[in-house]
């Protein structure tokens, strides 16, 4: 996995970074009187996740007491795995993923998201008008979505299984072949296709009733009980960190997508970047939303709810036990 840590790299604002490429241990020797914490993303470094970087960057992590250290994920990373083994002290989640853990006795705990809703969507080729055209296409989806968004779908939109096929990250058949469909993110896939010209619509499935918090921050419930104060001194600096990211000058977490994920462009950061703006993530038309971060339990009460009916998890799951909305209720980052 590639870390990005801060230590003592001479920057304009009088501190910096150092960066471990993949495959490396991170950095032993810790900045003086800060207290080390790790954090394993799901996906790699890209605008999605921009916000912990601009964190990182901007010495909002280093000002709450924090030796923050980031580590790419990828589909070969089970970060639900690294945090229960210690590996790491939090990562980024999924509202299912968690629900999941909890019903099975992982002492798993969301605690802030930074998303208002889920930004997982499908993409089409034109001229869809909405997901009810993909009775006409075949669907290129992740494994792990057949226990997320798929059941649903199909139920919704009359599909059947026969549609579906793995979704290898490859989006070269999407571009070869216009009855094709594939999951993927208006700030991320959406560039590719733009880039090739290709006329096609995103369909956002929060805008249909989806009901997911995106991009979660998740600890275990013991270091909520053992060390409160990093939790919470970590959940307000990342906030800040988004908020600063989407309504600022992004080019402090830019510079650091770049090191950890070379493969990312200006242009594919800035066109991520519009597309959080556009959607609005960090913010809710809820009555009951109040700061950036914050989540509620009647979303995920809606959330269990969605997953039961699809079959996707038992009526008993204790779905109270996946989050805490008080470390982010605390934080009072508010959005602009």
């Amino acid at each position: 996995m590639a870390l990005l840590s801060r230590r003592t790299f001479l920057a304009a604002s009088g501190s910096g970074l150092a960066v471990a490429g993949a495959g490396l241990s991170p950095y032993q020797a810790r900045a003086e009187g800060l207290k080390p914490v790790r954090l394993t993303l799901s996906w790699f470094a890209q605008a999605p996740v921009g916000g912990f970087f601009q964190a990182l960057a901007k010495g909002f992590y280093r000002d709450a007491g924090l030796d923050v250290t980031i580590a790419n994920g990828g589909p070969q990373v089970n970060a639900v795995q690294l945090l229960l083994a210690g590996q790491c002290d939090f990562i980024t989640g999924y509202d299912f993923q968690i629900l999941h853990g909890v019903a099975g006795g992982m002492p798993l705990v969301t605690v802030a998201t930074s998303f208002q809703h889920d930004q997982q969507g499908i993409i089409m080729h034109e001229p869809a008008t909405s997901l009810a055209d993909l009775k006409t296409r075949r669907l290129l989806i992740a494994s792990s979505s057949r226990q997320t968004f798929w059941p649903w779908l199909r139920k919704r939109y009359g599909l059947n299984d026969g549609q579906v096929a793995p979704y290898t990250f490859n989006l070269q058949p999407f571009f070869v072949s216009p009855d094709i469909a594939f999951q993927g993110y208006e700030s991320s896939e959406m560039f590719d296709v733009v880039q090739k010209n290709i006329p096609a619509r995103f369909f956002r499935l929060s805008d249909e009733g989806y009901p997911p918090y995106g991009t979660t921050l998740v600890t275990t419930r013991p270091m909520t009980e053992r060390d409160p104060g990093t939790v919470a001194s970590f959940v307000r600096a990342s906030l800040l960190g988004w908020r600063d990211y989407l309504h600022g000058d992004p080019s402090p977490g830019n510079a650091l997508i770049q090191k950890a994920s070379p493969h990312e462009s200006a242009a594919r950061m800035a066109y991520g970047i519009n597309a959080l703006k556009t959607a609005k993530v960090l913010n809710s038309d809820d009555p009951a939303f109040h700061y950036i971060g914050t989540m509620t339990q009647d979303r995920w009460r809606a959330t269990h709810e969605f997953m039961v009916a699809n079959g996707l998890i038992g009526a008993d799951a204790p779905w109270r036990d996946a989050f805490t909305s008080r470390f982010a209720d605390a934080a009072q980052v508010t959005p602009l």
